[in-house]
């Protein structure tokens, strides 16, 4: 389906100080893998005041937001910061937005925002990015959908797209969301970079992931959820470019818990072609 090249990136949440935080983006630049990408926020901190410092310790990895949630800032101030970083990074910044994952009403509550509901977030969602666009230059844009109103959104503006996956989604469910995700992009689907953000890599049973998804790990693997990947490098290699043939996928990330298997699994792939 696509001759896209494969990257893989590291979705960091946590940075108990400045150090620890760039300690990890030297690492990960080491690891040979491609992005660093903040939540957002990064524990209790702004990932807009973390990502320049990642980019200021490395050379060639992209650094950006994964994702940024638009009810938490002001479109004007927003386009200043990322048209900066996207200058004074080379290129290397990387825009994530979305409308605030579940339970984000109460930090927008205490930055003084609005948190209005899903359908009002994404058409405000809209409009900042009609504003972004305005602007000369700047990043690239990837979006993150789930569900229909989101991903129609995506299909018309996102240069980046991460597809939502729920935790139990099998290969036969998926066909049936690219299949419509392909439909809603039209002419624009080749041109579109699709993504998925991984739960885990490899079978070892996770309770922190399990206590967010409902699920352990060991269980979603059994059942060939294509949020896990297998941690041997072969089979792994095996699934990407299966994925890549049958939906176009050619960019993967994962949590910063599983940064070293990752990497030798982008390393073999990358090695085989």
């Amino acid at each position: 389906m696509t001759t896209k090249p494969f990257r893989f990136g590291i979705v960091a949440g946590y940075a108990p100080d400045l150090k620890a935080w760039t300690a990890q983006a030297r690492r990960i630049e080491e690891l040979g893998l491609d992005t660093l990408l903040a939540t957002d926020p990064v524990g209790e901190a702004d990932p807009l005041t973390l990502v320049p410092a990642a980019a200021a310790v490395t050379s060639r990895l992209t650094v950006g937001t994964f994702v940024l949630a638009d009810p938490f800032r002001d479109a004007a101030q927003l386009g200043w910061q990322v048209s900066t970083l996207h200058r004074v990074t080379g290129g290397r910044f990387e825009l994530g937005l979305g409308v605030g994952r579940p339970g984000a009403a109460g930090f927008a509550s205490r930055l003084g925002r609005e948190f209005a509901k899903p359908g009002e977030r994404i058409a405000r969602l809209a409009d900042t990015i009609a504003f972004l666009k305005e602007t000369p230059e700047r990043p690239r844009l990837l979006l993150a959908g789930g569900g229909p109103k989101m991903l129609a959104l995506a299909a018309r503006e996102a240069d980046v797209v991460t597809l939502s996956w729920e935790p139990r989604t099998t290969e036969s469910a998926a066909d049936s969301i690219v299949e419509s995700f392909r439909e809603m992009a039209g002419s624009r689907f080749p041109d579109i970079e699709l993504s998925v953000n991984l739960i885990a890599v490899g079978n070892a049973p996770a309770p922190q992931i399990a206590k967010y998804t409902g699920v352990d790990v060991p269980e979603l693997a059994a059942s060939g959820a294509v949020t896990v990947l297998p941690e041997n490098p072969a089979a792994a290699q095996e699934t990407l470019l299966r994925w890549r043939e049958r939906w176009g996928i050619s960019y993967v990330t994962v949590n910063s818990g599983y940064a070293e298997p990752f990497a030798e699994i982008a390393r073999s792939l990358t090695a085989g072609g």
